[in-house]
C-alpha cells in the first residue's frame, strides 16, 4: 500500500497534563481508521495536527514535528461544529473554499453544486440557517468533498445526523477512494465503515492499539491484549518480590551479589511500575439515576396528541402510556418532530390538540441536546453545585470536590469557566445535575454526543436498572436495540407508528408499501429459531513445545518490544525521514514489529489459560 502520512513519537502537553507522548501513526491508501479513546486523551487534538491546524510539543519547543506527508497530500478536515454564517447561501459557503483550486468563479460554483449533490443537496441558493444540525454536517462534508481530498479527516460526524444520516455516511466513506480517520463513538458506525481501529490511550506500550478490522475484531484482540498484559504485570511482581528477598538477605549474600543481577532487579522494578501505570482502570462516570419509589402503573397517558409547527403537522391523533419499566425510543429523520414530542410531554410545550394526564406529583427528569441548562460563564464548581460547596444525592452531603472526581474532573477545573470545557465535559455536567433530582420519568434528548464508549456503557447500565420509565431519542443505534422495549417512529408527515425493533422500523421505511400489507395484528413480530449450542470442549493441555514456548515468553515479548523501539528510532531519525522510499520501509517494518508484540501478548495469554 501506499503511504499517506506519518506521524512518529507524537508528544502533546497543556501545560502540567500530558494528553499523549510516544505515538506513532501510519495512514494509507484505502484506510478507513475508527480513532477512538477515553475522555481526555487527545483524539480531536490528535485530528488537529494531522490536518495541519495544530503542532506537537515538538513544532512548538522549535523542533520540527514528526510527521511527512506525501508530495501534495490534499487532506480535508470536518471539525466537530460549524461556523457559518446563516445568511450565506449553500452555493457560496462551499464556492469559497474552492479560491485557490479554480480561479473562475463559474468553475468554483460547478464544482461546488456537484459536492453538494453527492450529500443530498440540491437547493443550492439555501440559506445555510435554515438547515438542521445534521444538514448543516452535510454541508460541512460537502465543503471538504469539493477538494477532493486524498485524506479526509472527521471529528464525531454523527452527533448531529439522524439514522438515515449515518447510514448515508457509512456508505459514502465505504464507496469512496479517499483514505479517512474519524473520530466516533458510534460502535455500529465503526463496526461497518472502519476497516482499521486504533485506541488512544496511556494503557498501551506505544500510547495506541491498532487492529486490522472491524470492531468486533478490535475489541477481541484488545481484550486478549490487556489479559495477557495483566498477566506479565503478575508474573513480573512475583519476581520482583523475589527480588526484594534477595536483597534483604544477610551480609555474606550480600558481598556475592552480582552487579548484573542488581541492574536486572532495577530493570524489573521500573518495568513493574510501568505495567502498572498502563494497567491501571479506566476511570468512567458514575452514572446512577434517582427513581423516587413510585408505585404507579399510570406514570403518564396521552391521548389525541396532535401538533404543528410552521404549517407542518409533525404528529397527530397520537396516543401512549408510560409506565414503569418502559424505555420508548422516539424515532424519525431531522425535522420530524421527535425533540418538539419530547418537549409536549414534559409540559415544555402545550399540545395543539388532545390531552395529557400525568400521575399525583409526577416528577420528570429532562436531558435537552441544546443544553440549554448550562451558563457557559459560571465557573465548573457553581455549575455543579450553585447553591453551596455541597449536593445532597440520595440523603448524602457530598463535597463539590468529591461530586467533581464522581464526573473525571480534576480539581483544577473547577474554577473553569463551562464555556471552555469539552462537549464531552459539558455533557456531564448535565448528567449530574440530573442525577441530583428524583425521577418517576426520565426524558432524554441526544444524551450520547460527545460521551467516549466507557461512558456509554455505563451510562447504558444506568438506564436499564432505573425503574420507572424513559423516553429516549439518540442517533446511537447499539444503545436503541439494548435499551429500548418499544418504538415510535415519525415519518414528518404527521403520522406516528409503533415498532418492536429497529430491523421492523428500518423495513417499513425501506419497504413501505410490502410491510404496510404485511404487518398485522402482531405488530411484525418475528419468532426467532434457536439451536443447541454443544458444551464447549476441555481445553487441550500444554505440549512439551508449548511449555517451553510458555517459559520463554516474557523474554520473546521483551525482545520484541525492544525491536519496536529501534525502528522507532530508525523512523524518528532525519537521514531516514529525508529519504521517501527508505521511511516507508522502515515505517513498514515498524508496523509490523508492533503487530508482533500484540500477537505476543494474545499468544500468550492463550497458553496461560490451558493447563499444563
Amino acid at each position: 500500500m501506499s503511504l499517506l502520512l506519518a506521524c512518529e513519537d507524537l508528544r502533546k502537553t497543556y501545560g502540567t497534563r500530558t494528553l499523549f507522548e510516544g505515538v506513532s501513526l501510519a495512514i494509507e491508501v484505502g484506510d478507513r481508521v475508527g480513532l477512538i479513546g477515553p475522555n481526555g486523551a487527545g483524539k480531536s487534538t490528535m485530528l488537529k495536527i494531522l490536518a495541519g491546524l495544530e503542532t506537537g510539543d515538538d513544532a512548538a519547543a522549535g523542533v520540527a514535528d514528526r510527521i511527512t506527508r506525501r508530495k501534495g497530500l490534499r487532506v480535508g478536515y470536518v471539525p466537530q461544529g460549524d461556523r457559518f454564517d446563516d445568511a450565506a447561501t449553500l452555493l457560496q459557503i462551499v464556492a469559497d473554499v474552492l479560491v485557490n483550486e479554480f480561479p473562475e468563479p463559474h468553475e468554483r460554483e460547478q464544482q461546488a453544486a456537484m459536492a453538494l449533490a453527492r450529500v443530498g443537496l440540491v437547493e443550492l441558493l439555501t440559506p445555510v440557517g435554515t438547515l438542521s444540525g445534521g444538514w448543516r454536517k452535510r454541508v460541512s462534508i460537502a465543503r471538504e468533498l469539493a477538494r477532493e481530498p486524498d485524506l479526509l479527516l472527521m471529528d464525531e460526524p454523527t452527533n448531529h445526523l439522524d439514522l438515515r444520516g449515518i447510514e448515508w455516511l457509512e456508505q459514502l466513506l465505504t464507496s469512496q477512494s479517499f483514505a479517512t480517520v474519524v473520530v466516533t463513538h458510534d460502535r455500529y458506525f465503526l463496526e461497518r465503515a472502519a476497516n482499521r481501529i486504533v485506541e488512544l490511550s496511556r494503557a498501551y506500550p506505544q500510547g495506541t492499539f491498532a487492529v486490522a478490522g472491524p470492531y468486533s475484531t478490535f475489541l477481541e484482540r484488545r481484550t486478549a491484549f490487556l489479559e495477557a498484559q495483566q498477566k506479565q504485570e503478575q508474573r513480573l511482581a512475583s519476581k520482583v518480590r523475589d527480588d526484594i528477598a534477595w536483597l534483604k538477605q544477610g551480609v555474606k549474600a550480600r558481598e556475592t551479589r552480582s552487579k548484573s543481577r542488581l541492574d536486572d532487579t532495577k530493570r524489573r522494578d521500573e518495568q513493574l511500575k510501568t505495567l502498572k501505570r498502563r494497567n491501571a482502570p479506566v476511570r468512567v462516570a458514575n452514572v446512577d439515576f434517582t427513581a423516587s419509589g413510585r408505585m404507579s402503573q399510570k406514570l403518564l397517558v396521552a391521548t389525541g396528541l396532535g401538533k404543528s409547527l410552521g404549517g407542518s403537522t409533525l404528529f397527530r391523533d397520537l396516543d401512549l402510556v408510560l409506565s414503569p419499566g418502559l424505555c420508548l425510543g422516539v424515532l424519525g429523520e431531522n425535522g420530524a418532530g421527535k425533540t418538539t414530542l419530547l418537549r409536549v410531554l414534559a409540559g415544555e410545550l402545550e399540545p395543539d390538540a388532545g390531552s395529557i394526564r400525568r400521575a399525583d406529583d409526577l416528577q420528570t427528569v429532562v436531558f435537552t441536546q441544546r443544553r440549554e441548562q448550562l451558563q457557559l460563564s459560571l465557573p465548573l464548581r457553581e455549575a455543579l453545585s450553585p447553591a453551596s460547596d455541597f449536593v445532597t444525592f440520595r440523603g448524602q452531603q457530598i463535597h463539590v470536590n468529591a461530586w467533581a472526581r464522581r464526573f473525571l474532573f480534576r480539581p483544577d477545573q473547577l474554577n473553569v469557566s463551562v464555556g471552555d470545557l469539552s462537549g464531552g465535559e459539558q455533557a456531564r455536567i448535565l448528567i449530574a445535575n440530573l442525577m441530583l433530582k428524583p425521577a418517576d420519568v426520565l426524558i432524554l434528548d441526544e444524551p450520547t454526543n460527545d460521551l467516549d464508549i466507557d461512558s456509554l456503557e455505563v451510562l447504558e447500565q444506568s438506564l436499564r436498572s432505573f425503574p420507572g420509565a424513559v423516553l429516549l431519542v439518540t442517533h446511537d443505534r447499539f444503545m436503541l436495540d439494548r435499551l429500548c422495549t418499544q418504538l415510535l417512529a415519525l415519518d414528518g408527515d404527521g403520522a406516528a407508528r409503533s415498532y418492536t425493533d429497529r430491523l421492523q422500523w428500518q423495513r417499513a421505511r425501506d419497504e413501505p408499501q410490502k410491510w404496510s400489507t404485511q404487518a398485522g395484528d402482531s405488530g411484525g413480530r418475528g419468532v426467532a429459531a434457536t439451536m443447541a449450542t454443544p458444551p464447549a470442549a476441555r481445553p487441550a493441555k500444554l505440549s512439551y513445545r508449548e511449555k517451553q514456548e510458555l517459559d520463554r515468553m516474557e523474554e520473546t515479548i521483551l525482545a520484541a518490544e525492544a525491536d519496536a523501539v529501534r525502528l522507532e528510532a530508525l523512523v524518528a531519525d532525519p537521514a531516514v525521514a529525508a529519504d521517501h522510499v527508505r521511511l516507508q520501509q522502515c515505517c513498514s517494518e515498524l508496523e509490523a514489529a508492533q503487530a508482533e508484540v500484540t500477537r505476543l501478548y494474545e499468544r500468550w495469554a492463550l497458553l496461560s489459560d490451558r493447563p499444563r
